[in-house]
């Protein structure tokens, strides 16, 4: 035990030095005020495209047999379906319930503080055109414009898949939870026949996480270079320029969130020292942070709340749930953004549009992929919804999706912060129902007792 301490304290200051050290290359060896996004782009994207070939391509790889390898131990080790629906229950309250508090903190401050009002008309011209290109790749389409609706559509197509195997080709990571839940609690219920099967995978499920071990140490290399090309790309004197109240009221959000709300949470729920459980969280939460990927982070997410108190049971259960539906920061990040887009624009909002922005902000965090980015097309989803409460006002005209090109400077970088949240946020998840699903028999039947 005390070597392994050992060996995760070592990675971890690996990992805060490659994180330094990226952005000092990124701000004074690559970012350069004058030059064209051509020229930014051919400086910065050897460093990502090195990046992605040393660790995210490896983690990626990793990520769909780990879902299911995960996520069917953690079911076959349960036993009893009916065990499984109160830990599903339970995990599905925990998610719904931070996230409602997420982008309640989000609306509130967004609302309260208005990061938008302010904002120069020539930089949201050129947001208009740096997003009008953007907007109209990723745009919803089709029964997309109904907006609440299509969050609701996209989360029940994602849970009903059509074939599995396409599924895990599209890396369609809830489709193969749904699919993988299902096929657990048939093994369950067939008992012995099933043993020889649920076998084979529990050794597929150790050798992937040994695998993980072998490459959390590239992680601090592929921290440095992702993190060389977000500076590169963002620069740092854009984060101080006009979008720096909306940047601080974001980091302020997510903060508030990240250390008070979920600690609580934890504190209350799961009865353990939640700043303990975060300072052991580190790794996981510092990959998060480089990667900007909860899904990419997923293998070391596992593996360190596995060495940080959560049972396996739990982590194979809860975190592969949560990379995929629980999306605590993202939410907060997206009633913040929303709202500051529709007062940098002039429109003003009133609580019907504040309501629709927190349920579909949170029904929409659960629909968003757990990869760079991919709050893009969820953003355009809750702008029409808000367009839709807005269209009987006299002479109201809609925001055009191209208004996301205001922030979209600093994306990069508010998505590296959201991510580790949304991973801190799963952990306390796993954290919270290790106390129902502990890894010890005897435990394990005193909780369901």
């Amino acid at each position: 035990m005390a070597s392994m301490q050992k060996k995760t304290r070592l990675l971890t200051l690996f990992v805060v030095v490659g994180l330094v050290v990226g952005v000092l290359i990124g701000h004074f060896f690559l970012w350069n005020a004058d030059a064209t996004p051509e020229q930014i782009q051919a400086a910065t994207g050897p460093w990502k495209t090195a990046g992605e070939l040393v660790f995210i391509r490896p983690l990626t790889l990793l990520i769909i047999p780990l879902v299911f390898t995960s996520v069917l131990t953690g079911i076959t080790s349960i036993g009893d379906p009916k065990r499984l629906g109160l830990l599903g229950g339970a995990t599905l309250t925990y998610y719904i319930i931070t996230m409602i508090f997420a982008v309640a903190i989000g609306v509130t401050m967004g609302a309260g503080l208005k990061p938008g009002i302010g904002i120069p008309e020539e930089v949201l011209q050129h947001g208009l055109q740096a997003g009008a290109d953007v907007a109209s790749q990723r745009a919803p389409t089709g029964s997309a414009v109904h907006g609440l609706g299509a969050a609701w559509m996209s989360i029940l197509r994602q849970m009903i898949p059509t074939n599995f195997f396409k599924a895990a080709v599209d890396g369609q990571a809830l489709s193969i939870i749904t699919a993988t839940i299902l096929l657990g609690v048939g093994l369950v219920s067939l008992g012995k026949k099933s043993s020889a099967f649920i076998e084979a995978v529990e050794s597929l499920h150790e050798t992937l996480m040994l695998i993980v071990q072998w490459v959390l140490w590239v992680m601090p290399v592929g921290v440095l270079l992702l993190v060389a090309w977000a500076v590169g790309s963002i620069g740092l004197p854009t984060l101080a320029s006009t979008l720096a109240k909306y940047i601080v009221i974001v980091l302020i959000g997510l903060a508030l969130h990240s250390l008070l709300v979920l600690p609580l949470v934890l504190w209350l729920a799961g009865r353990v020292n939640p700043y303990r459980f975060l300072w052991s969280m580190k790794p996981a939460l510092l990959t998060a942070f480089g990667t900007s990927s909860s899904m990419a982070t997923l293998p070391v997410t596992i593996e360190t709340a596995a060495e940080s108190g959560c049972s396996r049971r739990a982590a194979g259960l809860v975190l592969p749930l949560g990379a995929t539906v629980n999306m605590d920061g993202t939410a907060l990040y997206q009633g913040v953004t929303v709202i500051f887009l529709f007062q940098a624009f002039g429109y003003n909002l009133h609580f019907a549009e504040y309501l629709v922005i927190i349920l579909t902000a949170t029904l929409a965090a659960v629909g968003a992929a757990g990869v760079p980015g991919g709050s893009l097309a969820t953003i355009m989803i809750i702008i029409t919804a808000v367009n839709t409460t807005m269209q009987g006002q006299e002479g109201f005209h809609p925001l055009p999706f191209a208004a996301v090109g205001l922030y979209l400077p600093v994306d990069r970088f508010l998505d590296m912060c959201r991510t580790s949240v949304n991973v801190w946020g799963d952990s306390c998840g796993a954290r919270i129902i290790t106390r129902i699903a502990p890894d010890v028999e005897e435990e394990r039947e005193k909780a369901f007792a």
